[in-house]
């Protein structure tokens, strides 16, 4: 008998006798793989570098440490999402207080814009390095094409390309594999924490996890599963359908769990890159992802530092949408808006709007006379401070049958969940006093 096709990849856990088309891999990951990758911004390419480039391979360790962190946190989101229907923003509207849900929507709206004026400006310099040229005039084209993108193509072809962007993060195994790197010491790094208490060690570990686990990819996790349901006919907010539970919670959990491995294994990669190559040769201070580039050259060669940039380029035109798009969905649900990227303008503008002024004010951000590593600092900051209210709330929410239903998170995911949220607190907490005492 031949076996049924579809395109919904949630029928491949739901039945074996059915199967998803071509390409099976991508067909299967979506939300996930798309969170995780977005994860490894051009910011946060900036933070991995400094973190090999001061201490070598010593904070090698905190890729593995953060990864379940990651994990629970990102399938407590898209689990929201699929069984309510509704995004992080509108299940707070639901249950909770105006000023906890309008707090939470602005500090995310000033951290994701923040982030965005300082992933452009990576961007412009990166494409500098690789062709020449002006980078505010890149700055703007890459900006308005964000924009263009989200308000114009369809949402199924869109999130397609956001998928196929994924494919310029091999760029970092690229430049991995042209680095003489000490795989010994390397491999006792990442298994065997060799923690100190210098204030400089604390702090980047503090911005490290402020990188890895921010505010706008549980926002956009938990966004887009509510997206998937409209986009596939026959899924159902799992309240509703209960019966698409199994399949479902499989498929995020499948999603979660390759989404964030990759995105901790290239971050792992551009670590080690910055430790074999820029720490061993006396650089020790990197103030952005494309200063990072530019002094792999040398080190490295000519091919490494352009590789290492488009990589930037390509991970810049992932992140910006995802910051962008996360803001507007939490703006529109605080403000009960027609929302959802599988809308036209015409159905959605104040959602479209949303995205086109934050990226318009990052665009901005870049010809202020604003210092962009203050800039990206303060957005850490801000990231750190509001991620773990909402990581608190998330874990209540997901815990409450009164707005799970029967799929409340089993108690391996709330030891997980709450560790991460423990994890935060303390983050934050280390992060206050190391600037009180500075």
């Amino acid at each position: 008998m031949a076996r049924a096709r579809t395109d919904d990849p949630e029928v491949a856990f739901a039945s074996p006798a059915v199967t998803p088309s071509k390409p099976k891999f991508l067909k299967l990951l979506g939300p996930g793989l798309i969170t995780g990758a977005s994860d490894d911004d051009p910011s946060g390419i900036a933070t991995y570098s400094q973190a090999g480039a001061q201490f070598g391979y010593a904070l090698s360790w905190t890729m593995l440490f953060s990864y379940p962190l990651m994990v629970a946190v990102q399938m407590v989101s898209a689990r929201l999402g699929r069984t309510t229907g509704h995004g992080i923003a509108g299940n707070l509207a639901r249950h909770y207080s105006a000023w906890l849900l309008h707090s939470a929507v602005a500090m995310l709206l000033i951290a994701n814009t923040i982030n965005i004026g300082a992933d452009l400006g990576a961007m412009g310099d990166a494409l500098t390095l690789v062709a020449g040229g002006p980078p505010l005039a890149y700055v703007v084209g890459f900006g308005v094409a964000c924009i263009l993108l989200q308000i114009f193509m369809r949402y199924t072809r869109y999130v397609s390309i956001l998928k196929w962007l994924t494919v310029a993060l091999f760029a970092y195994f690229g430049v991995l594999a042209v680095t003489k790197v000490d795989w010994g010491t390397a491999l006792r790094s990442l298994l065997l924490p060799d923690v100190h208490p210098h204030a400089s060690y604390v702090t980047t570990i503090v911005a490290i996890l402020g990188t890895t686990i921010s505010p706008y990819l549980f926002f956009w996790q938990a966004s887009q599963e509510v997206e998937d349901i409209d986009a596939h006919p026959r899924r159902r907010k799992l309240k509703s359908a209960p019966r698409q539970g199994e399949p479902a919670l499989q498929r995020i959990e499948y999603d979660t769990l390759i989404g964030m491995g990759f995105s901790n294994l290239v971050a792992l990669a551009i670590v080690v890159t910055a430790a074999a190559t820029l720490h061993p040769a006396g650089i020790r201070d990197i103030q952005s992802s494309a200063e990072a580039a530019e002094a792999l050259r040398p080190i490295a060669g000519e091919a490494a530092t352009i590789i290492f940039a488009i990589g930037i380029i390509g991970t810049g035109l992932l992140a910006v949408p995802v910051l962008a798009g996360s803001a507007a969905y939490a703006m529109g649900e605080a403000r009960r808006w027609e929302i959802g990227l599988a809308r036209r303008f015409k159905e959605a503008k104040a959602f479209y709007l949303t995205i086109a002024v934050a990226t318009l004010i990052g665009i901005a951000i870049n010809f202020a006379p604003v210092n962009p590593l203050r800039a990206l600092y303060w957005s850490a900051v801000i990231n750190g401070v509001v991620a773990v209210p909402i990581m608190a709330i998330m874990m209540l929410m997901a815990s409450r049958k009164a707005i799970m239903g029967t799929f409340v998170i089993p108690p391996a995911m709330k030891i997980a969940g709450w560790s991460a949220t423990a994890v935060m607190a303390a983050a934050v907490v280390t992060m206050g006093v190391t600037a009180f005492n500075s």
